[in-house]
């Protein structure tokens, strides 16, 4: 189960870098560059959600949904619960003089 959800979450990963590439920036065009907005909002004029903007919402949230599973998975797989029982004891040596 654990090689399944990492494979997912993988390939979601490198779907979410492409269809983030993908979409065009808000006010990418040229009066972008000189301050013309076609509205007053503080990002630009919001457009219609397009299929790429519902692809990349869908994406985000099984990315978040496969982190937190891996990361519980694997918290219940190792047997140390805590980051420093693995560490060494530290030895202190005084200098010799």
């Amino acid at each position: 189960m654990l090689y399944f959800v990492i494979v997912i979450h993988v390939v979601v990963s490198f779907f979410l870098v492409a269809i983030i590439l993908l979409q065009q920036g808000s006010s990418a065009d040229l009066a972008g560059a000189f301050g013309g907005q076609g509205s007053q909002t503080a990002f630009g004029p919001r457009g219609s959600a397009t299929l790429l903007t519902k692809l990349t919402a869908w994406s985000a949230v099984v990315f978040m949904v496969t982190s937190i599973a891996l990361t519980v998975m694997l918290s219940r797989s190792s047997s140390d619960h805590s980051v420093l029982s693995g560490s060494h004891p530290v030895t202190q040596t005084t200098p010799k003089k």
